[in-house]
């Protein structure tokens, strides 16, 4: 099976130090974010590596965007041996205050993209054999915080949706695991959906969140890493 690493949210933060560090240990590269310059710089440094690298610009937030933008990637460079689901976003807000359209807007990015490009992949995965899904998920989903209560709900979504995809598809040879993460430094706490003011410096890094990854990616298929956390060494803020 080939080396091939696909990659949501490709363009900042965990995805772009995900993508560079899969580069740089040989793997071909199947990006997918958002249409940008930041998308197209993150790939032609990748190719650096020598290694292909394909882009589809494709907006999560929208539902109709995902079949094709998957498609296109396929068609260009094949069905991926390992799927990083790492796009998502984060809101700020108390339950009472969050509003119908600010709640589907995150669910659809933090879970429902997910269930798709899974759902989509999945015939091809089978047929091949197999493959590896990681999707990242937060230790908010299982511990509280005023004012995160629709994150949470959509991260403790999403770690249920990987338990239970992971019991149906482990017989056709897919694995799927959940990586878990306490605060990073990421473009994350700068986006208009989300206000607190933490100490950054004192967040886990992309880079270590990468190298975790590239890590999960390598183990043997016969080894399920079923949810791995990471948190700071200070805990959680």
């Amino acid at each position: 099976m080939q080396k091939i690493a696909l990659i949501t949210g490709a363009s900042r933060g965990i995805g772009a130090a995900t993508a560079k560090r899969f580069a740089r240990a040989g793997w071909n590269l199947e990006l997918l974010a958002r249409p940008s310059a930041e998308l197209e710089a993150v790939a032609t440094e990748c190719r650096l590596a020598s290694v292909d690298v394909s882009t589809a610009g494709v907006n999560l937030a929208d539902p109709t965007q995902v079949s094709s933008g998957l498609q296109q990637l396929i068609d260009a460079a094949g069905v991926p041996s390992v799927v990083i689901n790492n796009a998502g976003a984060g809101l700020t807000s108390p339950l009472a205050a969050t509003s119908l359209e600010q709640w589907q807007w995150l669910f659809q990015l933090n879970l429902t993209s997910v269930f798709q490009i899974c759902n989509g992949l999945l015939p091809a995965l089978r047929s091949q054999g197999g493959g590896l899904i990681v999707n990242i998920s937060s230790h908010a989903a299982n511990k509280t915080f005023a004012g995160w209560g629709a994150y949470s709900a959509s991260k403790a979504a999403l770690a249920a949706f990987s338990r239970c995809l992971a019991e149906e598809e482990g017989a056709h040879g897919i694995r799927v695991s959940t990586l878990t993460l306490g605060s990073v430094n990421t473009p994350l706490w700068d986006s208009p959906t989300v206000q607190a003011n933490f100490d950054r410096g004192a967040m886990l890094s992309s880079e270590l969140v990468a190298e975790t990854l590239l890590q999960i990616a390598q183990t043997p298929p016969q080894l399920l890493l079923e949810d791995l956390t990471l948190m700071p060494a200070t805990g959680a803020f």
